[in-house]
């Protein structure tokens, strides 16, 4: 039986890396303890297992010392505005796909003759956020108009995407990787990123976040788009981060949602804090975690009393029962962006790409999968 002669650091490094708990791996490695310890080795066969079910390249546990793995965006995310280090391998394999997907696009748009997108970079730190966020909402066409049209927030989130889907931003959101329901994304890690590109500017929204929150996340990774700059963030509503892009688009984010002169004109001083809650998070077709972040920009909460009703409504949120799993091209869909599925299953049915490498990019393994959400997206036969 051939044995593998590895380092025990790098078995552990492995283990630490893929942030899974160790009872679960030793029920699968019931040796893994020994390997650590350097007493024994795994044999190659074990080693294939161990690498896959750590999310680790196997090459990587023959090295002598760990790599420094860095994510290949500006790193934005914060935890108590301490930076947080060494990316999980669901987040880098995230970035890695979105990148390939976006690669694709930017040249099946440079084929097709796309003109390059003039809102992405056409902002700056310097720039106003009041008149940003004005000029995003006409962009975007999601000014409050367009948003009485819908019943919900929720819907809102979806017509959110759209729009901005059909405006040429790729727009992918999920909580797993690909479409491995194992893997679940943390949102305690990041909620969204941004990749600028001005012909296939690309944003991902973390899916396991909750609804309320991926609203927020959009605006914020939009205005990252306007201001042309890529970046991984962990951007939520009441949090004021010390980075200076990060702070700035929160307060574009915030106004692009809930424009602070129109809540001060209608806010009700009369009215208790939840009823003023409720009517503007209806009003503005947005969350209420949002409305309390405006509410106290507008000077009617504390920063304490803030994180207080902050904390408490989150907590609703979170307990509240999670949707079916609905259909599942729609869902397919929207983790790859309609806008791209709709072009990969072009260019595949016309022989331009590789049945091989667009299944890879879609995450799907079966032409019929492939066939039924081309038809889905009013593509093909």
């Amino acid at each position: 039986m051939v044995r593998a002669e590895l380092k025990p650091e790098m078995i552990r490094w492995a283990r630490d890396r893929s942030r899974l708990p160790l009872d679960k791996l030793l029920k699968r490695f019931p040796r893994l303890e020994a390997w650590e310890r350097g007493d024994v080795n795994p044999t190659l066969k074990q080693v294939e297992s161990f690498a896959k079910a750590t999310h680790t390249p196997v090459g990587f546990l023959f090295l002598k010392e760990p790599p420094v793995e860095r994510l290949p965006l500006p790193d934005f995310r914060t935890a108590a505005n301490a930076w947080i280090g060494h990316p999980s391998p669901d987040l880098l394999e995230m970035v890695y796909v979105c990148q390939q997907r976006q690669e694709w696009y930017r040249d099946f748009a440079r084929s097709t003759g796309e003109e390059p997108l003039n809102f992405v970079g056409s902002v700056s730190l310097g720039s106003d956020v009041e008149a940003t966020a004005a000029s995003m909402r006409k962009v975007l066409n999601f000014d409050m108009e367009e948003r009485r049209r819908v019943p919900t927030w929720v819907e809102a989130l979806r017509r959110f995407i759209e729009q901005a889907d059909m405006l040429g931003i790729l727009v992918m959101c999920s909580g797993v990787v690909l479409n491995n329901n194992y893997r679940r994304l943390d949102p305690a890690e990041f909620r969204g990123f941004a990749i600028t590109d001005d012909l296939a500017p690309l944003v991902f929204i973390n899916g396991a976040d909750t609804k309320s929150a991926q609203m927020f996340t959009l605006a914020h990774e939009l205005a990252h788009i306007w201001l042309g700059q890529s970046a991984v963030s962990d951007a939520e509503a009441a949090r004021v981060p010390e980075h200076e892009a990060e702070a700035w688009c929160n307060r574009v984010a915030a106004e692009l949602l809930v424009p602070l002169a129109v809540l001060r004109e209608e806010y009700d001083q009369s009215s208790d804090v939840q009823t003023n809650v409720s009517h503007f998070a209806r009003r503005f077709k947005v969350s209420t975690l949002v409305i309390l972040r405006r509410i106290h920009d507008g000077g009617w909460l504390t920063r304490e009393r803030l994180w207080e009703l902050y904390g408490a409504e989150l907590k609703r949120l979170l307990a509240l029962p999670k949707g079916s799993g609905g259909n599942f091209y729609l869902t397919q869909a929207a983790r790859v962006s309609k806008r791209f599925a709709r072009a990969l299953v072009m260019s595949t049915l016309e022989g331009q790409t590789l049945h091989r490498d667009a299944f890879r990019m879609l995450g799907v393994s079966k032409l019929r999968t492939f066939r039924e959400l081309g038809r889905s997206l009013g593509v093909g036969a």
